[in-house]
C-alpha cells in the first residue's frame, strides 16, 4: 500500500559532519612540522594580502558596509586602519589574501587555497580576544591561529582529495565555507554539537557556481569569492551560537539532500582521517602570481627566455605539454577581457614568461596585455597532455604539477625541451623554497610599512616560539596602519 506522507523520523547527523566536528573539537595538534609550515603559510598569506592593497580593484571591496560605521570589539584588517564587525572583517581579510592568487594551493580531485580560511580565523580570533580582554580574560594567542589554520587546511584539503565539486559545476570555495564554519564555531566557544549544527548550515546553503572562473565568463568575483565564503562561515557560526538548530541529514537526505541535489547523487567520501597531512604537504606559490597549474610552465618559460628573447619573430610554434587539470581549467584561446581572465590562461602566462623572463601581478593589467607580441605568441601555442603527468598529479606520494615547453623556429630548428615537474613551492623543494618565501614576505612588508615596523613584524614572524606566544590583539595591532 502506498502513502502520500513522508516518514518524519529525524536522523542522526551524517557521518562526515560528525567526523569534521569531532576533529575540530577534540584533535590535539602535536606536529612541529605542521606548526612551522602554518607559520610560513601565515606570513605568505599576510604578505599577499598586503601586496593586494596596491590594487584599487581590491581596495574598493574593503571597509564597513555602511561608511564610517564603528563597531565594538572591531576586527582589524592587516595593512589598513579598518576595525570591522567579524563578518565583514572575515570578508576583507579573505578578499585581500586571495586577490592576487599568489599564496598557497592544494591540488587533488578538487583544488583550492586553504589559506582562504584565514579570513574567518583571524577575524574571529581578534573579535573573541577583544571580548575576552573586556571581560578580564586573556586574549587568544597566535598559537591558536596556527592550530586553527592547520585544522581548516585539513578539513578543506582532505575533502578535496577524492571529491570533485568542479565536475558538477560548483566552486571550490564550498570547502572554504565548510572548513571555516567548523573552526569559527569552535573559536566562538561552540560545542561539538554546535559545530555539527553550523557545518550542516554551511552545506544546506546555496553554493557558488564556477561560472566566474571559466571562459567566456572569467571575472574578478574569483578574487573575492573566498572572502565571501569565509564571511558567510562566520555568519553561520554566529547564527548557530545564538541557538539555531542544524540539519542532520543535509548530505544524505533523499531528493532534498546535498548529495542528490548538487553532487549527482554521489556520496561525499572521506578517504583518510583528519590529522595534519594537508598543512604538512601544502603547495606555496613562491615565484609567480600564477594559477598553480601553470607555475611549472612559467618556470620553464622563464628558463627559455634568454635563449629565445631575440628570436621571437622567428618562432613557428610553442609546444606546451601539460596535465589534464591544466587543460581543463586554464587552457584558453581567444580574447582575454580582464586581469582575472588573463591570470587563468596558461597561454598568456607562458607568453609573459617567454617575453619578459618573469611574471608579476602587474603583468595581468590592461597596459601590459595590449602588447601585440603576447597574443601573437599565444596563437602559436599547441597544448598537449602527457598521461604520466596527469597520473602523477593525483598520486599521493608525488602530487606533481608538471609542464614542459619546447619552441620550434621557422628554419626547422628547436630548443631543447625544458621540463619542470615540481614547482619551487612543492614539499619536495622546501629547502630551496622557504628562503625565497621569506624574501617574498619581506618585500611585501616593505611596500606597506616603514623599515622599523617591517623589521619588527619580520623578526617576530621568524621566531616560532615568540610568534605563538604573541596575543592576537598585539599581532593585529602591529599589522595595522
Amino acid at each position: 500500500m502506498t502513502s502520500n506522507v513522508d516518514l518524519n523520523v529525524r536522523p542522526g547527523f551524517d557521518g562526515l559532519i560528525s567526523e569534521i566536528a569531532n576533529y575540530v573539537s577534540n584533535y590535539k595538534i602535536k606536529s612541529d612540522l605542521a606548526l612551522d609550515t602554518a607559520r610560513n603559510c601565515l606570513i605568505d598569506t599576510i604578505g599577499c594580502g598586503l601586496l593586494a592593497l596596491q590594487f584599487p580593484a581590491c581596495t574598493k571591496m574593503l571597509g564597513p558596509i555602511v561608511k564610517d560605521t564603528k563597531v565594538p570589539y572591531g576586527v582589524r584588517v592587516p595593512g589598513t586602519n579598518y576595525e570591522l564587525d567579524p563578518v565583514k572583517g572575515a570578508f576583507d581579510i579573505g578578499c585581500i589574501v586571495r586577490w592576487l592568487d599568489y599564496n598557497d594551493t592544494w591540488l587533488a580531485a578538487e583544488w583550492g587555497h586553504p589559506s582562504d580560511n584565514l579570513g574567518a580565523i583571524l577575524s574571529v580570533c581578534d573579535f573573541v580576544s577583544k571580548q575576552n580582554v573586556a571581560n578580564a580574560k586573556d586574549p587568544l594567542t597566535m598559537r591558536t591561529v596556527l592550530e586553527s589554520m592547520i585544522m581548516a587546511h585539513e578539513v578543506q584539503g582532505v575533502l578535496a582529495l577524492e571529491n570533485s565539486f568542479n565536475k558538477v559545476g560548483l566552486d571550490h570555495v564550498i570547502l572554504v565555507k565548510v572548513a571555516s564554519t567548523a573552526v569559527a564555531t569552535k573559536l566562538l566557544g561552540g560545542s561539538i554539537d554546535q559545530i555539527k549544527d553550523a557545518v550542516s548550515q554551511a552545506l544546506v546553503d546555496g553554493q557558488s557556481l564556477r561560472t566566474y572562473r571559466h571562459a567566456p565568463n572569467a571575472g574578478s568575483r574569483k578574487s573575492w569569492a573566498a572572502g565571501d565564503a569565509t564571511s558567510r562561515a562566520v555568519r553561520l557560526a554566529m547564527i548557530t551560537m545564538s541557538g539555531e538548530m542544524g540539519y542532520p541529514g543535509v548530505l544524505s537526505a533523499p531528493v532534498w539532500g546535498f548529495e542528490d541535489v548538487s553532487f549527482d547523487g554521489e556520496k561525499i567520501s572521506l578517504p583518510q582521517a583528519f590529522e595534519t597531512y594537508v598543512m604538512e604537504n601544502i603547495l606555496f606559490k613562491i615565484s609567480f602570481p600564477a594559477e598553480f597549474h601553470a607555475q611549472t610552465a612559467v618556470e620553464a618559460a622563464v628558463k627559455l627566455h634568454e635563449e629565445i628573447k631575440d628570436k621571437i619573430d622567428e618562432i613557428k610554434s610553442v609546444e606546451i605539454t601539460t596535465h589534464e587539470s591544466a587543460i581543463r581549467i586554464i587552457s584558453k584561446v581567444g580574447e582575454l577581457n580582464n586581469p582575472a581572465d588573463r591570470d587563468h590562461c596558461l597561454q598568456y602566462m607562458v607568453a609573459i614568461g617567454l617575453l619578459k623572463g618573469n611574471l608579476v601581478a602587474e603583468d595581468y593589467e590592461d597596459d601590459v596585455a595590449k602588447d601585440p607580441k603576447i597574443d601573437a605568441l599565444r596563437e602559436k601555442m599547441v597544448i598537449n597532455e602527457d598521461k604520466r603527468y596527469s597520473k602523477e598529479y593525483l598520486e599521493a606520494d608525488k602530487r606533481s604539477i608538471a609542464n614542459r615547453i619546447q619552441i620550434h623556429f621557422n628554419d626547422g630548428t628547436s630548443t631543447e625541451e625544458v621540463e619542470v615537474e615540481y614547482p619551487i613551492g612543492h614539499k619536495r623543494r622546501r629547502k630551496e623554497g622557504i628562503p625565497v618565501l621569506e624574501k617574498k614576505f619581506k618585500d611585501n612588508l616593505a611596500i606597506t610599512y616603514d623599515e622599523e615596523v617591517s623589521n619588527k613584524i619580520f623578526d617576530l614572524c621568524m621566531n616560532q616560539q615568540k610568534l605563538e606566544q604573541t596575543s592576537v590583539i598585539d599581532f593585529q595591532l602591529l599589522l595595522s596602519k
